[in-house]
C-alpha cells in the first residue's frame, strides 16, 4: 500500500508538535452485499473502501485524521492536521520499522472468483428451505454479506503489521402469519474466510430454522412475568455476556472509571462455575484476526477464571491510561475511525453439566432457546434482552412456547447466580458498535442456568 521510507515520512509529520507516538493505518477493502425478498433479487451492491487514517499521542491524549486520498502528499497533510491538535515543538522522529508482522490469510475460494448467480442461488436455497417448512411463512427475506479487508498499520515505534481479513454470512428471515398477527425467526451463520464458508455452512437448515421459531412462535403463549430459574441455551445466548459483561471489561470503559468492574483485577465476581474468554486466534471465525488494528498480534484472553476477574481488554491508549499490558484487542471498522478495546470472539467457556439436568430440576422458569436483540448500560451493567424463541418449563419439563419474553439484570448479579454450565460451546455471529465503529464479533456459550432472573412478559400464570 506505501513504501517504508514513505510511511516513516508520514510518522515523522505527525511527530511534528510534539506527539510521543504516530500511527498509520491503511484498509483497502471490497464488499459484496445481496437483498431478496420471496426469491426475487431486490438489491446487489459492490462497494471499495481505500484510505488512511493517521493517529498521534501525547501521554494519555488522541488525536486522530483520516483521508481517502492515499497519495503521500495528503497523508502528509493528513498527520499534519492531526498534529495540529497537539500543542508542543518535536521531541523526536520515528524508529526504522524493525517488527514485521505480515499475514496474507488468502481465502481458498475468494469472493472476486464468485459470480452473482453463485450468490443468488445460495439464497434461493434457504429461502426454499424456510417457505417450504410451513403454509404459515408468509414472507422470507435473504441477504448475502460477503467482505475482503487488507489492512497496514504502521508505527513510531517501528512495528509494521498487515492482515488480510476475509469474512462472509449469510440471513434468513421468515415471518409466520395467521389470524392477524406475525411473528419472524431468523438465522444469520457466518465465518472469517472465503467462500469456502459455505461448505460448512447449511444455508437450507438455517432457513427451515428461522421458519420453525417463526411458526413456533406465532402459536406461543405470551410469557408470564416474574423473577424465576431461566436456561439459555448455547450460541447467541452468549449476547448477555458480551453485552452485559465484557463491554465493562474494555478500557474504553474502565480507564475513565465507567464500568461497574474498576479496581476489582484478582477479585471475586462471578461463581465458581464461571470462566469467560476473548479468544481472537480461532481459526476462520467470524471475530478472528491475526493482529488487531495497531499491530499487535492477537490472543486468548482469559478475562474471569472459576469466578475470578483476570483481565480487561486493552489498547494502547487505555494500556497508557492504566499501565496494564496490551492484550491484542484494539479494533476499529475502517481507515475513518481511531481504534479503541474491543472484543474478538467473546464465550463462557464450557463447564461439566448435563443440558437435560438444568431444566429437570430447575422447577418452573424459562428456557431461552434462542436470543434476540437488547441494550445494555455498560456503566452498570442493567440490560433488557428480548428471547426471540422461548419455552415455559413447568415441574422439570419444557410445558410450552412462550413469546415477548425479555430478559431484565444487572451482569454482576447474573454472573453470581449461574450454578449450571454445559459441556457443548457453539457461537453466533454479529455486529458490535461503539466508538471505533461497528466490527465483526462471535458471542458464544454453552447452555446455562441462572439460578433467578427478572423475566418480563405480559401474560399470566400457565
Amino acid at each position: 500500500m506505501i513504501s517504508e521510507s514513505k510511511a516513516q515520512k508520514v510518522l515523522d509529520a505527525a511527530l511534528e508538535t510534539g506527539g510521543d507516538f504516530s500511527e498509520l493505518f491503511m484498509e483497502d477493502t471490497e464488499n459484496n452485499t445481496i437483498q431478496m425478498t420471496d426469491g426475487k433479487v431486490e438489491n446487489a451492491v459492490y462497494r471499495r473502501s481505500h484510505g488512511a487514517g493517521v493517529r498521534v499521542l501525547k501521554e494519555g491524549r488522541s488525536a486522530y485524521a483520516y483521508t481517502a486520498d492515499t497519495s503521500e502528499e495528503a497523508l502528509i497533510a493528513t498527520a499534519r492536521a492531526a498534529a495540529a491538535a497537539l500543542e508542543g515543538t518535536k521531541q523526536g522522529q520515528s524508529v526504522a520499522f524493525s517488527t514485521f508482522r505480515k499475514f496474507q490469510n488468502a481465502p481458498q475460494i475468494p469472493f472476486s472468483d464468485v459470480v452473482n448467480a453463485q450468490r443468488i442461488e445460495l439464497l434461493k436455497k434457504g429461502s426454499a428451505a424456510a417457505k417450504a417448512h410451513s403454509a404459515e411463512i408468509t414472507q422470507v427475506t435473504g441477504r448475502y454479506l460477503d467482505v475482503d479487508q487488507r489492512i497496514m498499520v504502521c508505527n513510531s515505534l517501528g512495528v509494521w503489521g498487515e492482515d488480510r481479513r476475509p469474512r462472509t454470512r449469510a440471513f434468513i428471515i421468515a415471518v409466520a402469519a395467521a389470524n392477524g398477527e406475525a411473528q419472524e425467526g431468523y438465522e444469520s451463520p457466518g465465518y472469517g474466510m472465503g467462500f469456502e464458508a459455505y461448505q460448512k455452512i447449511d444455508i437450507e437448515k438455517a432457513g427451515a430454522q428461522a421458519a420453525k421459531t417463526a411458526v413456533t412462535m406465532l402459536h406461543a403463549k405470551p410469557c408470564p412475568a416474574g423473577v424465576v430459574p431461566v436456561v439459555i441455551d448455547g450460541g447467541f445466548g452468549g449476547v448477555i455476556l458480551h453485552e452485559a459483561c465484557v463491554h465493562s471489561l474494555e478500557a474504553t470503559s474502565v480507564a475513565r472509571g465507567n464500568s461497574e468492574f474498576c479496581g476489582k483485577l484478582g477479585q471475586k465476581i462471578a461463581s465458581d462455575v464461571v470462566t469467560a474468554i476473548d479468544d481472537g486466534t480461532m481459526p476462520g471465525e467470524w471475530g478472528t484476526v491475526n493482529i488487531d488494528d495497531e499491530g499487535t498480534p492477537s490472543q486468548r484472553n482469559v478475562l474471569i477464571e472459576n469466578g475470578v476477574l483476570k483481565s480487561y481488554l486493552f489498547d494502547l491508549l487505555g494500556s497508557r491510561l492504566m499501565n496494564h499490558p496490551l492484550t491484542g484487542s484494539s479494533r476499529r471498522q475502517g481507515y475513518e475511525f481511531a481504534p479503541t478495546s474491543r472484543m474478538t470472539n467473546t464465550f463462557f467457556a464450557p463447564g461439566k453439566d448435563d443440558d437435560e439436568e438444568m431444566i429437570k430440576t430447575m422447577g418452573e422458569g424459562l428456557f431461552a432457546a434462542r436470543m434476540g436483540g437488547g441494550s445494555v448500560n455498560p456503566l452498570t451493567g442493567e440490560f433488557n434482552f428480548a428471547v426471540l424463541e422461548g419455552y415455559w418449563v413447568k415441574d422439570g419439563k419444557i410445558y410450552c412456547p412462550v413469546r415477548g419474553a425479555t430478559l431484565i439484570g444487572r451482569g454482576a448479579d447474573v454472573l453470581w447466580r449461574i450454578d449450571r454450565v454445559g459441556k457443548n460451546m457453539w457461537m453466533g455471529q454479529g455486529m458490535c458498535g461503539s466508538l471505533s465503529g461497528s466490527v465483526p464479533t462471535n458471542v458464544g456459550q454453552p447452555r446455562i442456568r441462572v439460578q433467578e432472573m427478572t423475566v418480563g412478559g405480559k401474560g399470566g400464570a400457565i
